[in-house]
């Protein structure tokens, strides 16, 4: 059967999600989740909350301002800045075009970036893909006292300069956002387009996810934008913007709990990606030096039966944290600069996953 047949039930399926998730009501409030979040209440900066348990939203509130000078309120459709959850995208961007044919995951990152020097001689994709390269970090190549904005060919242009890295490709584990940049103009060099078109065309477009954007100033207006905040002196002060926010492989994507419901729906079947395809992003490739997390995959941090990933820049503290085995999800997202809400989804979860108990 060809594979756009295949493929057609689950996006049908996808187009009625849409309409159902946008004529969902906000739940209730919620005492224990509403006391988690009291912080994010009123007029400071928001929060939004979703709990998905078997495909259906189990809470889904929002708290507090998106816009704080204006007091727009914070809703279930407000875009926030994902920051590093952006990666998981950008590692899904690179499995179609595995799927395609068009690439290998197993490719020299110099197939399709010839400029960078010979230290990257051997690094993979996968290597990029599973923080394994030892490609040095780009923000720490950066001119301090230079505060334009730099973007994914930025990234490139200054790991052109360094024929240096932290260990040997595929030896160890660092953390890297060189990588995601880098694999975001792969997926552009690979898809004869640019990564921000790509992702929509491929992915947010087909999936319903209509309000998320891989945002870049000028080309595209994000709606319902919740914009970053940070407490100084004090006083809650907008912090939406650093010199590396418009890098867009790493932490580049905007989007909403709704939206995200979408996406995580899509990790339950093949109405995107493959079975095999979900199965690499989702199994350990590589052994990570963070506390509590001894594998990361594809864009997917993983402990135990638990999927997720943070996300963090100026402004925005994010997460979505998954179960696949027991069909749940909780996503926190938030547009200030602390606390990092990980412990929330966690404190969420447990409420769903002790009841099953």
């Amino acid at each position: 059967m060809p594979r756009w047949i295949q493929r057609l039930a689950p996006l049908c399926l996808s187009a009625l999600s849409t309409l159902a998730m946008a004529a969902t009501p906000v739940q209730p409030p919620d005492p224990g989740i509403d006391a988690l979040m009291q912080h994010y209440d009123g007029q400071v900066p928001g929060a939004s909350v979703l709990v998905l348990k078997n495909g259906e939203p189990a809470f889904r509130r929002s708290y507090g301002l998106a816009v704080v000078e204006d007091r727009t309120p914070v809703t279930p459709a407000s875009n926030f800045r994902l920051a590093s959850v952006s990666k998981q995208f950008t590692a899904a961007a690179i499995l179609l075009l595995a799927e395609d044919g068009t690439l290998s995951i197993d490719d020299p990152v110099k197939r399709w970036l010839p400029s960078l020097p010979a230290v990257a001689d051997k690094v993979t994709l996968r290597h990029l893909l599973s923080h394994g390269s030892g490609l040095l970090d780009y923000e720490d190549l950066m001119d301090p006292a230079d505060t334009r904005q730099v973007h994914d060919i930025d990234v490139l242009r200054l790991l052109e300069k360094e024929n240096r890295g932290y260990f040997a490709p595929g030896t160890r584990y660092r953390y890297s956002n060189s990588g995601y940049a880098l694999l975001a103009l792969v997926v552009g060099k690979a898809s004869d387009t640019d990564f921000a078109s790509f992702l929509r065309q491929r992915i947010f477009v087909p999936l319903g996810m209509q309000n998320t954007y891989a945002h870049q100033d000028g080309v595209d207006d994000v709606p319902n934008r919740a914009y970053g905040y940070s407490k100084i002196d004090g006083k809650w002060q907008r912090t939406d913007q650093s010199t590396t926010s418009a890098v867009l492989g790493d932490g580049g994507i905007y989007s909403s709990i709704d939206d995200l419901a979408r996406w995580d729906a899509a990790l339950y079947d093949e109405r995107l990606l493959r079975r095999a395809s979900l199965q690499q992003a989702f199994s350990p490739a590589n052994d990570t030096t963070e506390p509590d997390v001894p594998h990361y995959g594809f864009g997917w941090r993983i402990n135990g039966d638990a999927l997720w990933h943070s996300g963090e820049s100026l402004g925005f503290r994010n997460v979505i944290l998954r179960y696949p085995k027991q069909r749940l999800t909780v996503v926190v997202l938030t547009n200030r600069n602390e606390p990092e809400p990980y412990p929330l989804a966690l404190s969420i979860a447990r409420r769903w996953l002790d009841a099953a108990q």
